[in-house]
């Protein structure tokens, strides 16, 4: 669950990415350039320092306007066909959100490519168990190996919600999903992790968070689903990672300063999400379906406590979303 979750950035609010110095070869005195060192602050006087320090970005979207999706679903290799999933033993195929055939379901996190693409069942209403995906299915049980729970899916009394255990989320786990990442080089004018934007470096992705000791050296990576407290942690930029969520704007600005930056401030944040132009989204102005991951009919943030009703705000520092 917590894999596929996490992209919601109004649910979780992961870490923003830190801004850092002035890119090499790029004067401090151009017209407006951002005065960024180290020791300046750079946080956003409009963010509550109770709240997350995230900006509001689309999932996929890196800090140098690319934006990493495809918009073709998976194929064969050989056939050049859809490659197909499955669900409970119900075959679908992989598709972008999309194009989803009308009438069926998509599952996350079961097709390989961009969080946007799916895996689109064809038959069966969906359901949901402590966070593992399944589908309403007439069986008296579930077959060998899957969770049969009754009382879940309309219909007759016979109708069950078949679901894979292993899928399901521990809320006391904490998984450390970025391990054996490290922070590569992007802009040779910018320390690593960094890309240039209009006048400072930002953090190419959105930040992850590595425990330090006493002396400042790295102890491991902090897991992403749960608040650091006290801990000692430093800011890391790393592609393919899982960010920070669960984080107040004041600890967010602490492990920024660990890492020798500081927090982005609106219109940096801003200048980075749009890119080398200044459009709305990375791609242009107008929204695209399946370019992020909300086009969908059901969501398994929402799937987790097994209800579409509006959530309250207490839902949402929960551990396994």
């Amino acid at each position: 669950m917590r894999g596929r979750a996490w992209a919601w950035a109004w649910a979780l609010l992961p870490l923003a990415a830190c801004g850092g110095p002035e890119p090499e070869g790029r004067g401090s005195d151009d017209p407006g350039s951002s005065a960024s060192g180290p020791s300046t602050s750079g946080s956003s006087a409009d963010v509550d320092s109770s709240a997350s320090s995230a900006a509001a970005t689309s999932t996929g979207t890196e800090a140098d306007g690319s934006t990493g999706t495809e918009t073709e679903g998976s194929t064969g290799t050989e056939t050049g066909q859809p490659l197909t999933c499955a669900v409970v033993d119900v075959e679908g195929i992989c598709e972008p959100v999309a194009r989803c055939p009308r009438g069926s379901t998509p599952f996350q996190a079961l097709c390989e490519g961009p969080p946007s693409e799916q895996c689109c069942v064809p038959a069966a209403p969906p359901c949901s168990v402590d966070g593992a995906p399944g589908l309403c299915l007439p069986l008296a049980s579930c077959p060998a190996g899957l969770q049969t729970t009754p009382g879940l899916c309309p219909g007759a009394a016979d109708i069950q919600c078949c679901t894979d255990p292993a899928t399901a989320c521990d809320p006391l786990a904490m998984p450390l999903p970025n391990e054996g990442l490290e922070e590569q080089s992007w802009d040779p004018a910018c320390p690593p992790g960094m890309v240039g934007a209009g006048e400072v470096c930002i953090d190419r992705f959105e930040a992850a968070l590595v425990v330090l000791d006493d002396a400042g050296a790295v102890l491991g990576h902090h897991s992403p689903y749960f608040n650091p407290g006290s801990t000692r942690v430093r800011a890391v930029s790393l592609a393919g990672a899982i960010p920070q969520g669960y984080i107040s704007q004041l600890q967010a600005e602490a492990a920024c300063v660990e890492a020798g930056k500081r927090l982005c401030t609106d219109v940096e944040w801003l200048r980075a999400c749009q890119g080398a132009g200044t459009t709305t989204y990375p791609w242009g102005d107008v929204p695209e379906p399946g370019r992020c991951n909300d086009a969908r009919a059901s969501h398994p943030v929402i799937e987790y406590f097994g209800t579409s009703d509006p959530w309250i705000w207490s839902e949402l520092d929960h551990p396994c979303i």
